[in-house]
């Protein structure tokens, strides 16, 4: 061979720990792929390098430690490695956690002449959001007329009863929607944290469907969202910037709302505990009333 493949995949993993997203694209060939467990398919060209400096925003000090390395007459190098890196940006639209992470994995590399083929990687595809703190979810996305999601929940502590709630819907029709719409709505949950008479917000994610069901102590305290900067500008994107295929937004005033009930941690009773004001009949306090939403 012209050329040794080991060399050409240590000018690889080079460039990856040079975080040169140029050089990577470079020691490819003309249609080269990229394929690892989080990618949409395989990648090539400047997808290749895009998809470096995805990881590398998320975790600006990511390097790649290999371990065994070998290869084949054919040209096909098998390496392990041990990716570290700690997460101080966002990752995967979420804020960044600090922790720092340890990944093994192994990619299998095509070399044709002085350039890579084709890179196959193997890695745990949860593990990484596992030690980032994330649930990682297995689930259908529909069976017969059930749709399944994830949802969130954010509260101030505000016990008040709700007299209205905001409801919100937005189709987002591609993945970068989902993305938008998502990050939108956390800067909005934030603003409203601080808003009097608000009393807790739940997001819900279904599908392309992402919906919000905020509570408010009455009516008129869901007008102070059209004083929100983030909500603001999030309805402009969606009115004249494109954003999404359909969106519902609407107040609804609650028509019967049950007491609370808690439960006695002494003789394990259920109490109405708005009415109990904090004692049970057999004496106990009761546990404080929860936020309503």
């Amino acid at each position: 061979m012209a050329h040794n493949s080991l060399q050409v995949a240590q000018r690889y993993f080079d460039a990856w720990n040079r975080h040169d997203s140029a050089a990577i694209v470079a020691v490819f060939a003309e249609g080269g792929t990229y394929t690892d467990p989080t990618t949409p398919g395989p990648l090539t060209g400047a997808a290749i390098g895009a998809n470096a400096e995805a990881l590398w925003a998320a975790f600006p000090d990511l390097s790649f430690e290999t371990g065994s390395v070998t290869q084949n007459d054919s040209g096909l190098v098998s390496a392990e490695w041990r990716m570290k890196g700690t997460n101080a940006g966002s990752f995967n639209g979420l804020p960044p956690t600090g922790i720092a992470i340890e990944l093994p994995g192994a990619d299998f590399i095509r070399v044709e002449g002085d350039k890579i083929r084709s890179v196959q990687g193997y890695f745990d595809s949860a593990a990484v959001p596992r030690a980032l703190g994330l649930d990682v979810i297995i689930q259908p996305k529909a069976i017969g007329p059930f749709a399944f999601g994830t949802g969130m929940r954010a509260s101030n502590g505000n016990t008040a009863t709700p007299g209205a709630f905001s409801i919100t819907w937005i189709d987002a029709r591609t993945e970068e929607e989902k993305q938008e719409v998502s990050e939108s709505g956390r800067k909005i949950v934030t603003e409203m944290l601080s808003m009097p008479g608000f009393i807790g917000w739940v997001s819900a994610a279904v599908g392309n469907r992402k919906m919000t069901i905020t509570a408010w102590e009455s009516p008129e305290a869901t007008a102070q969202l059209m004083k929100s900067t983030e909500h603001r500008s999030a309805m402009e994107r969606v009115m004249e910037g494109g954003l999404g295929g359909g969106v519902v937004t609407g107040v609804w005033v609650p028509a019967w709302l049950n007491r609370r009930l808690v439960r006695c941690p002494s003789c394990a009773g259920m109490m109405d505990g708005e009415k109990a004001q904090g004692k049970c009949a057999c004496g106990a306090a009761l546990p404080d009333l929860p936020a309503y939403w």
